[in-house]
């Protein structure tokens, strides 16, 4: 059953939908081609705080919704199992499933681009086309900024250290913001919630968010691969990798930007993904 409670003052309440007895809070705007925008993986992360600020320009040609993920957000917590891939990945279809949707363009942010490809990879008819922004899905050597992420303990100077690492422009980075998301990060039960995730040694979340390069190179969906310079939470390598891998596959880097690149261009990268989703299947840029 689907509930609308976007009237609630939180702008990160949306609508709310069971999945697979989890109830699910998901933002959803426009009309169209639907694409579904998978969230990082950051303390106190939600849908809204990674999509807010493009939900509604790239809802203007197609229908986006935006799912807190298990765990995340608004989201019910998972019940007696672990975190891992799969129950993320099966908890997207299951997701597409109750909202009676076949197929979708995959916008995967960091953790959710390791979420997208498994999915692409996996459940290809399910996929039509897939962006993947400053993403896992590939291994590397663990950065000492994903770490600091993924081991975060509450307090305001943890988080404020955080923000400083997800962004190259500091300028975005005020106290206001630190606040919001340091209570974000302290809501009941979340902390728990989220170091059950990640837990040490979190190389093993690298290799389990990762998919095979064989694997990967049998994608055969047009991918559009974003990522920022700067990055010192996911390496520029890891989409340079993919972009040797995925055979229709274009990469974008943004010189100047660290880990947000959604965030830090917000009017590039709309522009950039949106033209990306508009085009024709199997069209070239230059081609004729």
């Amino acid at each position: 059953m689907e509930v609308d409670v976007a009237q609630n003052h939180n702008p990160e309440i949306g609508k709310q939908i069971l999945v697979g007895g989890y109830k699910t809070n998901y933002h959803d705007s426009g009309s169209g081609f639907p694409v579904i925008l998978i969230h990082g993986s950051g303390p106190g992360v939600s849908a809204w705080a990674n999509w807010r600020l493009v939900i509604h320009k790239l809802a203007e040609n197609r229908r986006v919704i935006a799912p807190d993920m298990l765990g995340f957000g608004y989201t019910d917590n998972l019940k007696n199992k672990t975190y891992e891939k799969k129950i993320w990945v099966n908890h997207t279809l299951d997701f597409m499933d109750a909202l009676k949707i076949e197929q979708v363009d995959l916008v995967g942010n960091s953790f959710g681009g390791g979420i997208a490809l498994d999915i692409a990879v996996k459940f290809p008819e399910r996929v039509r086309k897939l962006v993947l922004m400053g993403s896992t899905g590939v291994s590397f050597e663990l950065t000492k900024g994903l770490d600091d992420v993924w081991g975060y303990t509450p307090s305001l100077k943890a988080m404020r250290n955080l923000l400083d690492i997800f962004s190259y422009n500091r300028n975005l980075v005020n106290d206001e913001l630190a606040n919001l998301r340091y209570e974000a990060s302290i809501r009941l039960g979340a902390q728990d919630t989220y170091s059950s995730m990640f837990p040490a040694p979190r190389q093993k979340w690298i290799e389990d968010l990762a998919s095979t390069e064989s694997d990967i190179e049998k994608i055969y969906h047009e991918t559009l691969i974003v990522h920022g310079r700067e990055d010192r939470v996911i390496p520029v390598q890891t989409s340079l990798k993919l972009l040797e891998l995925v055979q229709h596959s274009q990469l974008h880097v943004f010189g100047q930007c660290g880990h947000w690149t959604q965030i830090e261009h917000t009017e590039r990268f709309i522009r950039l993904v949106d033209q990306f989703l508009n085009e024709e299947i199997g069209h070239r840029s230059g081609n004729v």
